[in-house]
């Protein structure tokens, strides 16, 4: 009988990160506090989907791509929340959007295309920055919940800058993402250095092809 990847253990978390997103989304309009508690539960989850996998030995492309997918479409929606609610830095939370997007669709496809079996995979020929960045379970973690708790704080200090912290005077939702935006900076740094990394695999897999291509066609005359 063949097993149901559909309810491996990992994947059901991923289905709860949808539905957590989804009811996030809901109250965005009108309830921060419910919508913030369930965003940043629908990204806590996200921490052990991976973990799970491996130590159930239940690691799937299905699963591979629903984790990239919605930690993509999550952070969007919430990107286009902002851009509703601060209209004067529309272009940066456009910019955030299509920047991630576009360097984790071509570093993922790029890594399918020289035959790696994820994108967390980075050969050791590869750009040190990312290798680094993707095998170091600590720095990974670290950089993608500051990203999300810097829009996640932004959408929180639109309504509220939250409790004042004592001393320093500052309400608690601005401090965590003044905190969180230089990392979140950072990341979008790296999205660039994927991208660039991306490109280049593309085209040394192009310049090797047009190479076989072009000694094929010599040996024929």
């Amino acid at each position: 009988m063949a097993e149901n990847i559909y309810f491996f253990v990992p994947n059901i978390i991923d289905y709860l990160r949808v539905v957590f997103a989804f009811i996030s989304f809901y109250y965005m309009p009108f309830d921060p506090t419910k919508a913030s508690i369930c965003y940043l539960l629908s990204g806590f989850l996200d921490a052990f989907d991976g973990h799970l996998a491996r130590m159930l030995n239940q690691c799937t492309k299905l699963g591979a791509m629903l984790d990239q997918l919605i930690d993509r479409i999550t952070t969007m929606c919430l990107c286009a929340a902002l851009c509703h609610l601060y209209p004067k830095y529309m272009l940066f939370f456009q910019f955030a959007m299509a920047l991630d997007i576009f360097s984790h669709w071509m570093h993922v496809q790029s890594s399918v295309q020289k035959g790696s079996t994820s994108h967390k995979k980075i050969d050791l020929a590869a750009n040190p920055i990312l290798r680094y960045y993707y095998h170091s379970q600590v720095v990974l973690f670290t950089m993608c919940a500051a990203n999300e708790l810097f829009f996640c704080m932004l959408y929180l200090n639109y309504f509220s800058s939250g409790p004042i912290l004592p001393v320093i005077g500052v309400g608690l939702w601005k401090f965590i993402w003044v905190i969180c935006a230089p990392l979140s900076i950072l990341k979008m740094i790296i999205s660039g250095i994927q991208l660039v990394a991306a490109c280049e695999n593309y085209a040394m897999i192009d310049r090797e092809e047009r190479e076989k291509l072009s000694t094929t066609q010599k040996k024929l005359e």
